[in-house]
Formats: structure tokens, C-alpha cells, sequence
């Protein structure tokens, strides 16, 4: 495993290494394979209830993209592990998410981006994909029990690019008939993929997850 600081060039093999954005320094979590199809930015679970880069479903979404073989990019939110800061309400998190989208696509311009996330980490990667300048840029985006309990959640524009939402259906941390019911209102917002018998963290289902979210990559 190597260990750097802001690289130049995307790191080989896996790397674990400080990014140095305008608001701090982020732990980052790189895995590179050879002739990339793409690259994947990952972001976890709720950073004030044990979410880090490690969380097995955020992993489980590692595992899926490098058997699709793209390059991987998980990260520890501000606050978490080795990254700097204190936790910001998912308004800091997407600030310092689209820091490192910069980063990622400066050393990989030709590669199509590719923007997952897990609960808390799915409505960040949610404002991204919905009011960044990467809102036009992302191949797909994927989201894993999105938690709309965030105000402004449904509020906020639907991403333009294509849309993959995975829910258990008994989701005892998120409601998904919130989320069902949001979802009706719109044409074609997403696909979506309900696991039956399944809770908020996919226990049991984390093999049936990385299958059915390598089978929907764009």
C-alpha cells in the first residue's frame, strides 16, 4: 500500500493517502486496475454513527466496480479517521466531495465518473449529482438507501444523469415507502431495486448487492 499526499497521477495498485482540499485534508482509499472502463467515487454512511470508508455495504459497492474494473475512490468524510474538520450537516461533506471530483477528474479526464453512496452518504452524493458543475458530467450515480428524512432531500433537482437506487424493504433506519411514494411524483427518475426481507444495512444480502449493482452499471 502506498502512502502519499494530492499524487499527480492516479496512485497504482491500492494507496492510502491524505488529500489536501480548501477545507482540510481527506483520508482517501484508491484501488487502480489496468485499462480502466471507468472510476468510481464511493461515499459512506453517517459520519456520527460510526459511517467510514470501511462500512461493509461501502465496500460491498468497492467490490462491484473493480469487478467491472474501474478504479476505485473511497474516502473518509470531514471528521472521520484521518480527515480533518468536524461534521457539517452533508452541506461541508458535498463541498468537500466535489473538492475531490476535481481532483479525480483532472488525473483522469477521459475516464467516464461514476458517484455511489450508502445512506448518510447517498444524500451527499445526491446534492453533487443534483447542483454541482458535475450534475452534467457523472456516467450514473448509485444510491443505497437514500434517506429523503433530510428536509431537503426531495427538494432537491433530480441528477441528470442516469439514476440507480437499491432499497430493502425493511429498512428500519430509513423509510421506504417515503421514498416510494417520492418517487411516483416524477417520470423516470431512477431505477429502482427493492430487496424483500432485507434492513438498512443489507446483512446477509451484501453478495445478492454487489451482483445486482454490477448488473445495472451504465
Amino acid at each position: 500500500m502506498q502512502n502519499s499526499t494530492n499524487p499527480q497521477i492516479f496512485p497504482a495498485g491500492q494507496a492510502n493517502f491524505q488529500l489536501a482540499i480548501p477545507n482540510g485534508e481527506l483520508e482517501l482509499l484508491t484501488v487502480a486496475v489496468e485499462n480502466p472502463r471507468g472510476i468510481a467515487v464511493i461515499c459512506h454512511p453517517h459520519p456520527l454513527q460510526a459511517g467510514t470508508m470501511n462500512n461493509k455495504v461501502v465496500t460491498t459497492l468497492h467490490k462491484a466496480f473493480h469487478e467491472a474494473n474501474m478504479h476505485t475512490v473511497r474516502f473518509n468524510f470531514r471528521g472521520v479517521g484521518k480527515s480533518t474538520g468536524e461534521f457539517a450537516e452533508g452541506i461541508g461533506e458535498a463541498e468537500d466531495l466535489i473538492a475531490l471530483l476535481d481532483w479525480v477528474a483532472q488525473l483522469n479526464p477521459d475516464l467516464p465518473l461514476y458517484l455511489a453512496g450508502f445512506s448518510f452518504g447517498s444524500y451527499v452524493s445526491y446534492r453533487v449529482a443534483s447542483l454541482s458543475p458535475y450534475k452534467n458530467k457523472l456516467q450514473q450515480l448509485i444510491s443505497i438507501a437514500p434517506p429523503l428524512k433530510y428536509p431537503e432531500f426531495p427538494k432537491l433537482p433530480l441528477p441528470a444523469c442516469p439514476w440507480l437506487i437499491v432499497q430493502g424493504e425493511q429498512d428500519e433506519i430509513v423509510e421506504p415507502q417515503v421514498l416510494y411514494d417520492w418517487l411516483e411524483q416524477h417520470d423516470n427518475p431512477a431505477t429502482l431495486i427493492r430487496f424483500s426481507d432485507t434492513g438498512h444495512f443489507f446483512h446477509g444480502k451484501l453478495i445478492e448487492l454487489r451482483e445486482v449493482v454490477l448488473k445495472n452499471l451504465m
